[in-house]
């Protein structure tokens, strides 16, 4: 099976691309590194070419609220439009558990618009909702961090690893068009502030965490449950305490 995966070099999609390489699919990774742009529409045709699925897994050089929603509006627009001259037989995009609840904020607000023009597009498709990742723990606390003090509310989040993320997109990719979300989550919950707490004290970052439930995360208010997922979530193996030591940050 041919599988377009646009935003293949990043985080995600690069995961994703070895997994269904390593299952026997034809996998190709497109970003605008290698000649093809979801906002211009650049070389979306000829990488579309005899492609059964494409999985969006892409994201926003700016997160800005007017760029990001163009980028999201026009990059979706354009990827399901090339698909549909394509003859693509489903589409796939990955979003965030929690995106309705959170239109607060501009980059969610993005993401809405993009699961409303992949629902309302005509076009088979699935959409995988994750939780926050591991993997985002420092720019999470970069986004709070006023001085030395990180303020962020106790709201409960249930994060997930990257590699269980990629591997739940590939499970969907490879599968039937479901038309509606796939929610994905990590095996615990934590309170927001606690899991910053310790992941920057693994990482020895002296900076203190602050309980504060007015704080806001990427600009929206959070309630307890905002950031978790359904009772019908699949839920991934990877536990925080064990990917903290295999990912150690990057020597200064």
């Amino acid at each position: 099976m041919k599988i377009v995966v646009i935003g293949g070099s990043g985080l995600i999609g690069s995961k994703l691309v070895g997994k269904l390489r390593d299952h026997g699919h034809v996998a190709v990774p497109a970003s605008p590194d290698s000649g093809v742009n979801t906002l211009t529409g650049e070389g979306l045709a000829e990488v579309l070419d005899g492609a059964q699925v494409v999985v969006d897994v892409s994201n926003s050089p700016s997160f800005a609220d007017d760029a990001v929603l163009d980028f999201f509006r026009t990059s979706t627009g354009n990827l399901l439009d090339a698909g549909k001259r394509a003859g693509v037989g489903h589409h796939v995009a990955l979003s965030v558990v929690g995106t309705e609840r959170l239109a607060e904020s501009g980059y969610f607000r993005a993401k809405i618009a993009q699961e409303q023009l992949v629902r309302e597009s005509g076009r088979p498709y699935s959409i995988v909702h994750a939780t926050q990742f591991f993997e985002f723990v420092g720019s999470i606390a970069q986004a709070a961090t006023e001085g030395t003090t990180v303020r962020l509310s106790d709201a409960l989040i249930q994060p997930i690893a990257a590699e269980d993320v990629a591997a739940a997109v590939g499970r969907t990719a490879v599968g039937e068009p479901v038309g509606g979300v796939v929610e994905v989550a990590g095996p615990e919950r934590f309170g927001l502030d606690e899991l910053i707490r310790r992941g920057l004290a693994f990482r020895g970052d002296p900076r203190e965490v602050v309980t504060d439930r007015g704080a806001r995360y990427f600009g929206a208010l959070l309630e307890k449950d905002t950031l978790l997922p359904g009772p019908g979530a699949r839920l991934a193996g990877t536990r925080f305490a064990d990917w903290l030591p295999l990912n150690p940050p990057p020597a200064k």
